[in-house]
């Protein structure tokens, strides 16, 4: 007897298995049984397991029976006709949804040539086995596998056009492309998932050769007029949000500009850009520092003795300041009411980014790179029929990562631009590259994709043909300009007196252990006196116990809360981290005594 198992439950036993399982599958499809249910039996184990729970991946397959698949020509006419749904199809059992489970007793034929009597199902199109932005990959089966996952995630950073409504939105960090662009190698996910409405790139000119070595390590180079024409320029977007809120006792925040008696005010040229009901004006040209929305709040910790004292009363300010290291121009000022009722202001600052150095590029296929060097147009190398790339790739990117289908959409982009038509690059179904080369040479270019070039500043012929075609590139949204993070001196913690953590408080950069070796070998060893005392402070300690003695400013003496006056007190360099840790060992009743040495 086979043991059968219902989600997991045992439910009973039949005996002869293999009938039991096709006699369900049968049922199943003629609509007896529900479409949920799925049944495999396990062999090994000798038992059969039914799965109709909730949170299994499923997947659509047509069936087949003698080798001849379910779903027929008249299938199809009546499905153009809008005779037949998908749904139908599902209830007449020519297609059946199924898991994991099941899927190991199926054996599934790719495409209808390679069917033989052995098959039980057939794909549906190849496609389906990429997700949705994968498939939006060009000649993705050319490209290595780990690639066309790379080139998927890629797409999912590009700038393009997110919301058609983005002027009226709120959003938190956002971008826009100024012209954003639909690709001339398509893929037939780009036509059903509408993507002529929010495009995320544009179609260049790529040329794939190497210049003075700016482009190694994966670098791009770009032509300086491109992006003065506008290649790859993006606005960016981010709100300043302030309420009034209020706090127990009645006591409630106020938007506006502070006064001077305000605790913690700021100076004058601070407060310059508010208008008299405290907030920003549109169109000001705001940077770190300005403030964008003034506000005051009531004094904290009030306590019922407080509130007679006139010191305590001062308001201390709390105005939304643009933060470190950034820019940008009032977009948008909006003033409204939160579910409560109190006052809300949202303020939109926008910020045009232009293609520098350090910003980041890709093309659908993984070939990430950053970008290198901006090169004048008179320097940039030409074709014979005096067309300079907008990009220059560097052709190391290629042989190691195996993304052959980067170059067949140069070649398919080069022939879609020359014919006027869109190139159909879908994976798996795409115009064969053959016919492409075919079109390209009756186009009067070189079957291969090569051309000759010159050398934009000597005007000398490169020996080597150079492989250029048009191609379609993504912006990423990782932007130098909001990473690029220094500090010399600035803020520092409360509890260890080290630099604060991230960009955004301004903080310290860290140095490691390996970041140590490179500068001992690069000979900067002295550099390390100065990287490793972040919190340096001197302290007294008594010679007599080895504790931590107390410095009196005021009499300008020390002294050892253990020994009294009479003792020696020398000042001792420390990190105050170490400082701490003394302090903890202490607080558990450890005795941490520290035995000077001379240093000389």
């Amino acid at each position: 007897m086979t043991e059968v198992y219902l989600n997991g439950k045992f439910v009973g036993e039949v005996e002869n298995p293999i009938d039991f399982v096709n006699q369900v599958k049968t049922e199943r499809r003629k609509k007896k049984l529900s479409h949920n249910i799925n049944i495999a039996y396990n062999e090994r184990l000798d038992r059969i397991e039914v799965e109709s729970g909730k949170g299994r991946a499923r997947r659509p397959l047509i069936i087949v029976r003698d080798g001849k698949p379910l779903l027929t020509e008249k299938h199809i006419i009546q499905l153009e006709k809008g005779d037949l749904t998908w749904s139908d199809l599902v209830d007449q059992g020519v297609i059946e949804y199924l898991d994991a489970n099941e899927e190991e007793n199926a054996l599934v034929a790719f495409t209808e040539e390679e069917l033989t009597p052995k098959h039980t199902h057939l794909e549906i199109d190849p496609l389906v086995m990429l997700g949705l932005t994968t498939s939006l990959v060009p000649y993705g089966n050319y490209n290595q596998s780990t690639r066309l996952n790379a080139g998927s995630k890629n797409q999912k950073q590009a700038l393009g056009f997110y919301a058609a409504n983005y002027l009226v939105r709120m959003d938190m960090d956002v971008n826009i492309l100024h012209e954003p662009q639909i690709p001339i190698v398509q893929s037939i996910t780009h036509e059903i998932s509408g993507y002529e409405k929010h495009p995320a790139g544009q179609n260049i000119v790529v040329a794939v050769m190497s210049y003075e070595g700016y482009n190694m390590e994966d670098a791009i180079i770009l032509n300086r007029a491109s992006i003065d024409r506008g290649l790859a320029r993006n606005t960016y977007y981010r709100p300043a949000i302030s309420e009034e809120l209020r706090y127990s006792g009645g006591l409630i925040d106020e938007i506006g500009i502070p006064d001077k008696e305000v605790k913690g005010y700021k100076s004058e040229k601070d407060y310059r850009f508010l208008e008299d009901d405290g907030i920003v004006y549109p169109e000001a040209e705001v940077a770190e520092g300005d403030v964008i929305i003034g506000k005051t709040s009531p004094p904290r910790f009030l306590s019922s003795m407080d509130e007679y004292n006139i010191a305590t009363n001062t308001r201390r300010e709390s105005s939304f300041a643009m933060r470190h290291g950034e820019k940008g121009v009032i977009d948008f000022v909006l003033v409204t009411e939160n579910e409560e009722g109190h006052k809300l202001v949202q303020v939109r600052i926008r910020d045009q980014r232009i293609p520098e150095v350090g910003d980041k590029f890709t093309s659908r296929h993984g070939q990430k790179g950053v970008v290198g060097l901006i090169v004048s147009p008179p320097d940039m190398p030409f074709t014979a029929s005096g067309i300079t790339p907008d990009l220059i790739f560097s052709p190391h990117g290629i042989p190691s990562r195996m993304t052959i289908a980067h170059l067949i959409e140069l070649l398919g982009g080069k022939v879609g631009a020359l014919s006027g038509r869109y190139i159909d690059g879908t994976t798996f179904n795409s115009e064969k590259e053959a016919d492409l080369r075919r079109e390209l040479l009756s186009l009067g270019f070189a079957e291969n994709g090569t051309e000759t070039m010159y050398n934009g500043q000597t005007g000398e012929k490169f020996q080597a043909k150079i492989y250029v075609g048009n191609m379609y590139y993504l912006k990423l949204k990782h932007m130098v300009a909001n990473k690029i993070h220094s500090r010399a001196r600035g803020p520092i913690q409360l509890l260890t007196r080290q630099p604060t953590e991230g960009r955004a408080k301004e903080g310290g950069l860290r140095l490691g252990e390996m970041e140590k070796d490179t500068f001992v070998a690069h000979g900067a060893s002295l550099l390390l006196k100065e990287r490793f005392d972040s919190d340096k402070i001197i302290i007294p300690v008594c010679e007599n116990c080895g504790m931590i003695a107390v410095h009196d400013e005021y009499k300008n003496k020390s002294h050892c809360p253990l020994c009294g006056e009479s003792v020696e007190i020398t000042d001792v360099e420390m990190s105050y981290a170490f400082k701490l840790m003394l302090d903890e060992l202490k607080s558990m009743g450890i005795y941490p005594k520290l035995q000077l040495k001379s240093k000389y």
